[in-house]
């Protein structure tokens, strides 16, 4: 029995690193589009005419249907009855239709269409929506924006059935084995996408010196295709392995409503939940907008057209060197050799500083703002190794949200002094990116391990879809709350842009964001009293959060 079950591909690292590196990487191209418009926000305004209200209403739409048509329950519980292997195809190719649809939305074939008449005049009123202050368009919103903001609701639904897919199905391969680390790997490798997007999507809006914001999109839609790939590859893989170890899929283990209340009257999950929309909704609506928050703090002069940082092979180079910072800082945390451990340590470092030269003499806000996770691919391996042998996951979100709170302070009062500082401004920028990155990478190398340790195994679905539809509540509310907070705080722009005394190339990169980032940071002083909370109940109540996640 023994020499079966150790030929089963689960038990082979090679095999269960295989499937983790197949469901991250179409988180990977996933992740890429769902930022696909964050870096732009300035064409948008400039080609499309979105102002920052018309913006964040289109970002907050991603989550629309999984928290108001309770979409994500209903993803839970396909993932509990049909398991890992149909889900994660299902969420690609409903990824892959939403995608479609917000790239034919930002087209010029849209613009003058009977489609774009159609929104102009309709969707201005949403009944019972309207009345909740809670609908995803509003009266004055751009066709574009709306029908955008269509799809990118139905890329939302797939986008997040894959989000818990790929959490079950890490589960299923890594039980008892370094869970934290393929978890926090995961979100690694699917962060690079964050970086990626950063990068590429300004690239392409602008390559051959003329603006196409489709462009953009097109690219998102290509990934997506890969994603969908990607997914079809790993069903293979996981129904070999249930065929090896002749486990039944978790469909042929019934699925009752009622298994739901286990899970909701657990303080312990109450508060990993709470926990998780809190630190999520001050990371994932910021990335929406950071580019632009730079744009308006930092003092960027364009490099000379003629020259080689204002050429298009530039960006080519700088990806290069980004992906080498992440693998070489990756890898250094596996070598046993002294040698080859600093060797790697070191030309990650070598490159990392490189690449930040280079986004300064690129004077690019986007370039700038895609080291966010390029630390947190570099320390997410000594996390995740140090909570599968040493525990202390609920210590990990205190210093997590610590570190959060400092960010976005150092964001909204420090940085702005240093608006007229070439060198001071981007380097303080650098420095506070990083270390938000570093913060990021401890939420789900600590928090999503933790879940299996609070619910039972037939429900491990049901509870991170429960966890995500709470964390969705934010990231639709707090893209919406920016944009409308940037609106109201900066009335002279709005009113400019209206009036025609402002042009919208010129608005676009003048807001103060004072405000928006002092909300953020209020959600990271939450999160901080409630990760204080979580280590009381736990060593109350014995949930085993701070034992390790390695019982073999």
């Amino acid at each position: 029995m023994t020499q079966a079950i150790q030929k089963t591909l689960r038990d082979s690292a090679a095999m269960r690193w295989t499937a983790l590196l197949l469901l991250a990487l179409a988180m990977f191209c996933a992740y890429i589009f769902m930022d696909i418009l964050s870096p732009i926000k300035d064409l948008m305004q400039e080609t499309r005419g979105w102002d920052s209200t018309a913006f964040g209403t289109m970002q907050g739409s991603e989550v629309f249907l999984n928290v108001f048509v309770f979409f994500l329950i209903f993803a839970g519980i396909i993932l509990d009855k049909m398991g890992v292997r149909f889900t994660a195809v299902l969420s690609a190719a409903v990824m892959l239709v939403g995608a479609c649809v917000k790239w034919y939305a930002v087209t010029e074939a849209f613009m003058g269409s009977g489609l774009e008449t159609w929104f102009n005049n309709n969707l201005n009123y949403i009944p019972v929506f309207d009345e909740l202050g809670v609908s995803p368009f509003y009266e004055g919103m751009p066709a574009s924006a709306k029908f955008a903001a269509c799809g990118f609701m139905i890329f939302g639904c797939g986008c997040e059935m894959a989000g818990i897919t790929v959490s079950r199905g890490i589960v299923k391969w890594f039980k008892g084995r370094e869970m934290a680390l393929a978890m926090g790997s995961e979100m690694a490798l699917a962060r690079l996408g964050v970086a990626t997007c950063m990068i590429f999507s300004p690239f392409f809006a602008r390559l051959g010196g003329e603006v196409s914001v489709s462009r953009s999109v097109a690219f998102g839609v290509v990934l997506m295709c890969i994603a969908l790939i990607m997914s079809i590859v790993y069903f293979f893989m996981d129904k070999k392995l249930d065929a090896q170890t002749g486990e039944a899929e978790e469909k042929d283990d019934p699925f009752k409503i009622s298994d739901l209340g286990k899970i909701l009257t657990d303080m312990g999950f109450w508060i990993v939940a709470l926990l998780c929309v809190l630190y999520y909704s001050a990371i994932f609506p910021f990335q929406k907008y950071a580019v632009n928050m730079l744009q308006c703090n930092l003092t960027l002069t364009a490099p000379d057209a003629d020259s080689f940082w204002a050429s298009s092979s530039v960006t080519i180079f700088q990806y290069v060197i980004m992906l080498v910072v992440a693998a070489a800082g990756f890898a250094s945390n596996f070598q046993k050799k002294a040698n080859l451990k600093y060797g790697l340590l070191g030309l990650s470092i070598a490159a990392l500083i490189t690449y930040c030269y280079m986004g300064f003499m690129r004077q690019s806000a986007e370039s700038i703002f895609a080291v966010f996770p390029l630390l947190a691919v570099l320390i997410t391996p000594i996390l995740g190794s140090y909570l599968d042998h040493h525990g202390k996951a609920a210590s990990m979100l205190v210093l997590g949200s610590l570190l959060l709170i400092a960010c976005h302070l150092t964001f909204a009062f420090v940085l702005p002094m240093f608006k007229d500082s070439a060198v001071g401004g981007i380097i303080i920028a650098y420095t506070t990116i990083l270390v938000l990155g570093a913060s990021f990478s401890l939420v789900p190398a600590a928090l999503w391990p933790s879940v299996p340790k609070l619910v039972d195994a037939k429900v491990i679905g049901s509870a991170y879809a429960l966890i995500f539809w709470i964390q969705n509540i934010g990231l639709w509310l707090f893209p919406l709350l920016i944009g409308k907070v940037l609106d109201q705080t900066n009335p002279q722009i709005v009113e400019g842009v209206k009036n025609g005394t402002i042009a919208p190339d010129v608005a676009a990169v003048s807001y103060d964001y004072t405000a928006p980032l002092v909300m953020l940071a209020s959600l990271g002083v939450a999160a901080l009293l409630l990760g204080l909370v979580l280590k009381v109940v736990d060593r109350k109540k014995g949930i085993g959060l701070e034992l390790p996640n390695i019982t073999e």
